[in-house]
C-alpha cells in the first residue's frame, strides 16, 4: 500500500515537474519574441490605430493623457502581440503535455482542434480589425455632436480594441465548441437544430454585451456567431452520419 502511494505520489511530482517544463518553454517563448518586437512598438501601436486613425475627422488626434502612457501603451500592445504570435507554440506545449495521457483516437481528434481553434481565433482578430473597425469607427466619429472634438486617449483606445479582439477572437471559437458538444454526445445535433432560433438570439444578446452601445458593431459580431455556429452544425451532423454508417456496417 505505501509502495502504491510512493509511486502515485512520484508520479504527480513527474507530471508537476513536466507541466512546469512545459510553461517555462512558453514563457521563454513568448520573452524572446517580446524582445524582438520591443523596437517596433511604436510602429505596432500606429498600424493598431490606423482604422481609428483613418476616420478621424480633420484636425483631430489622439492624445496621451497619463505621464507613463506613451511608453506603457506600445508596450502593453508588444507584450500582446508577443502571445498572440506565440500561441501555436503554447498550444504545442499543451500539446505535448496532454498527449501521453490521451489514447490513440483522442490523439488524432485533439490535434487538428488545437490546429483549427487557433486559425480560427487569428481569423477572428483579423475580421474585427479589417471588417468591424473601420465600418465601427466610421460611425462612431461621425456621430459626435457638434463642437465636441474627437481627441482619444491611446491607453483607453488600447483597452477598447484589445476587449474586442478577444470578444471576436474567441466568438471564432463557436465551430469547435459546437463540434465538440456534438462529438462529445452532450447533445446531438438534430437539438441544436430545433434551438436554432434561441440560438440567433443568443447570439444577438452576446453581441449586445460584447461590443460598445451601437447596433452596427453588434450585427457585425452576432452574424458571424450565427453563422460560425451553422458551420460547426454542419460539420457535427458530417461526424454524426459517418458514425452511424460505421455502426451500420459493423
Amino acid at each position: 500500500m505505501t509502495d502504491a502511494n510512493t509511486d502515485r505520489g512520484q508520479s504527480l511530482i513527474s507530471h508537476l515537474v513536466e507541466l512546469r517544463t512545459c510553461i517555462l518553454r512558453a514563457g521563454i517563448c513568448i520573452f524572446i519574441v517580446l524582445l524582438l518586437l520591443l523596437p517596433f512598438a511604436n510602429q505596432i501601436y500606429n498600424f493598431i490605430a490606423l482604422p481609428l486613425i483613418a476616420k478621424l475627422p480633420e484636425g483631430s488626434s489622439m492624445i496621451a493623457t497619463e505621464v507613463i502612457s506613451p511608453f506603457f501603451a506600445p508596450f502593453k500592445l508588444t507584450l500582446f502581440c508577443a502571445v498572440f504570435f506565440t500561441v501555436p507554440y503554447t498550444l504545442y506545449q499543451a500539446w505535448s503535455f496532454i498527449t501521453p495521457g490521451l489514447y490513440a483516437n483522442e490523439k488524432k481528434l485533439v490535434l487538428p482542434l488545437l490546429v483549427s481553434s487557433t486559425l480560427l481565433f487569428y481569423t477572428g482578430i483579423l475580421f474585427a480589425y479589417y471588417v468591424v473597425f473601420p465600418v465601427l469607427f466610421a460611425f462612431l466619429t461621425n456621430t459626435a455632436p457638434a463642437g465636441v472634438k474627437i481627441m482619444t486617449d491611446i491607453n483607453q483606445y488600447l483597452d477598447f480594441i484589445l476587449k474586442l479582439f478577444f470578444a471576436f477572437g474567441v466568438s471564432f471559437e463557436i465551430p469547435v465548441a459546437t463540434f465538440m458538444l456534438i462529438r462529445s454526445g452532450f447533445v446531438n445535433a438534430k437539438k441544436l437544430e430545433e434551438n436554432r432560433p434561441y440560438i440567433i438570439l443568443a447570439a444577438f444578446v452576446v453581441g449586445m454585451l460584447l461590443t460598445p452601445p451601437d447596433i452596427i458593431s453588434q450585427i457585425l459580431l452576432a452574424v458571424p456567431i450565427w453563422l460560425l455556429f451553422e458551420s460547426g452544425l454542419i460539420l457535427g451532423k458530417i461526424y454524426g452520419d459517418k458514425k452511424e454508417t460505421a455502426q451500420e456496417e459493423d
